[in-house]
């Protein structure tokens, strides 16, 4: 029996997986960790964090292998998948970084979105990139360490994405890989599958910074070198597999190969995404290389940026109550006594959204001023119904991408997967099924992008064919099927909903340039 391993950096987790040729898990590990932000709306995290944690994660998988009788001669291939790196990692000469990565979640170049907008021929943009303009997207992040980071950009060699710079550890090999350029945004040839000179050009951005060598997903990078050889119990040589950005790796583990299936990833943030042959920035979606045929297929998507986040912010700032009570009980997990509570709340909430734009916000508003709200309190409202509206809240975001999503999808399948850590609540899987008319389908295994890295790995050194690729190695389980009373009820919600960004737009703007905000000190 021959084995390979997954790895998948999130946001707040690395995460890895060592499953043999027919996709059963054998071990996994994790390593929790946060991500820097020293500024409202900023978000980065220092390289190293991720790699000390992949090193840890595929250690640990390796040596519960060898407790099991699996020696590392069996070990196929590692791949690293990774969260969208946003500016990417800025590496000197001797590919040391030079500042923390600003993450997808980082909002800070907003005034390289309106300098872009005021310069560049937008038409032109998103024609050749199939991507908008945003502070989300890496080039604009790009630019903003260009104007307020002098020093890093003059000392600048490369950007390197998070999997592209740990397997360079690994590897000594410098690529990266289609998703994560695609992902890039402005910079990225979408029809071409190459760097842009063009856009670079009209950006500013020296096409010297961006690294020569693009891969596929499935392409083996370079090999294990000797030196990690000790601390990872593996065999040098063992071959790095490129991998992508985890909300593709993990659709492409939930088994979408195919134009029309569509998955939701739902963690920290939600990424809604397809498999479509052509894109159309004007309907306000990301699009990138899929990491599976990606020279034919592309991965469209949209999303919000604080999802589960949302949950966990409203957990941590208004439930000590059932975090203190969970102490007392075998599972010990908050969540479960805040879903018994909202489960008895009726649909809707009893009249009170919630606009989960903690963060800003991504398609298809498009907006880093765009502010959470609570909107239709009242007296009756307890903390049950708004932790239900927060759940509401999130599933109206993803039907607001879905329905763009149509505007150029070929179609899509009648059935919604939705992998992550959502996936463990049936509370929220029947509100998203209800919400957006969609039996909802989550993976039997607990771990989706590091499965899909692990898959890819399998692709990349033929221990699995592009058929059984095709097919996948996920185990789906229907969880939900749409009620038709709730469905009409969230159906009036939803353009409620979907009417409270432009209602409250101005006034958001306007909170966010007040003076005594913290926004301006």
């Amino acid at each position: 029996m021959q084995y390979v391993i997954g790895v998948d950096i999130g946001t707040q987790s690395t995460k890895a997986l060592l499953v043999d040729g027919d996709g059963t898990i054998i071990a996994k590990h994790s390593v929790g960790y946060q991500p820097d932000t020293p500024k409202l709306l900023w978000a980065e995290q220092w390289p190293l964090v991720w790699f000390d944690a992949v090193l840890e994660c595929i250690a640990r998988c390796v040596e519960q292998a060898r407790e099991q009788g699996i020696e590392a001669s069996a070990i196929r291939a590692v791949c690293v998948s990774s969260l969208y790196g946003g500016s990417g990692i800025p590496v000197d000469n001797d590919i040391k970084p030079l500042h923390p990565c600003l993450i997808w979640m980082d909002r800070r170049a907003t005034a390289q979105v309106d300098q872009v907008r005021e310069s560049v021929d937008l038409e032109r943009l998103y024609a050749i990139t199939g991507n908008g303009v945003d502070s989300y997207y890496g080039f604009t992040k790009m630019l903003w360490l260009r104007d307020n980071r002098p020093d890093v950009w003059a000392a600048t060699r490369y950007f390197l994405p998070p999997n592209a710079y740990v397997i360079y550890l690994l590897t000594g090999e410098i690529a990266v890989d289609h998703s994560s350029a695609g992902n890039i945004g402005g910079v990225y040839d979408v029809g071409r599958r190459d760097w842009s000179d063009v856009m670079l050009d009209m950006l500013g951005i020296p096409a010297t910074m961006m690294p020569e060598r693009l891969v596929e997903s499935t392409d083996v990078v370079g090999s294990l070198l000797s030196q990690w050889t000790a601390r990872l119990g593996l065999q040098a040589g063992t071959p790095i597999v490129a991998g992508g950005v985890d909300a593709a790796v993990a659709t492409f583990a939930a088994g979408a190969t195919r134009v029309g299936q569509h998955v939701a990833m739902i963690g920290t943030s939600m990424c809604w995404g397809y498999i479509n042959q052509t894109v159309d920035a004007r309907n306000g979606l990301i699009s990138m290389p899929h990491v599976f045929n990606g020279r034919r297929d592309m991965y469209v998507f949209g999303g919000a940026i604080t999802a589960g986040a949302s949950v966990t912010w409203y957990r941590e700032q208004f439930c000590q109550a059932e975090v203190e009570a969970a102490r007392a009980l075998p599972h010990g997990d908050p969540h479960v006594l805040l879903e018994e509570a909202a489960a008895r709340v009726p649909a809707g909430s009893e009249g009170v959204m919630f606009l989960p734009y903690l963060m800003g916000e991504r398609s298809p508003v498009w907006d880093a001023k765009a502010s959470g709200a609570f909107i239709g309190l009242n007296l009756v409202h307890t903390r049950a119904h708004l932790y239900r509206a927060v759940l509401e809240g999130v599933a109206f975001a993803l039907r607001h991408n879905i329905e763009a999503g149509r505007k150029g999808a070929q179609f899509l399948d009648d059935k919604l997967i939705v992998v992550g850590g959502a996936a463990h609540s049936d509370l929220w899987m029947q509100i998203i099924a209800d919400v957006t008319g969609y039996p909802v389908y989550t993976i039997e295994q607990e771990v989706e992008a590091a499965m899909g890295a692990a898959l890819l790995a399998a692709v990349g050194t033929s221990l699995v064919t592009d058929e059984v690729a095709r097919g996948g190695w996920a185990r789906l389980v229907e969880r939900a099927r749409p009620d038709a009373d709730r469905l009409a009820l969230y159906s009036d919600r939803f353009e409620v909903y979907a009417g409270l960004y432009p209602a409250l737009k101005p006034l958001m703007h306007r909170l966010q340039a007040m003076p005594d905000s913290t926004r301006g000190r």
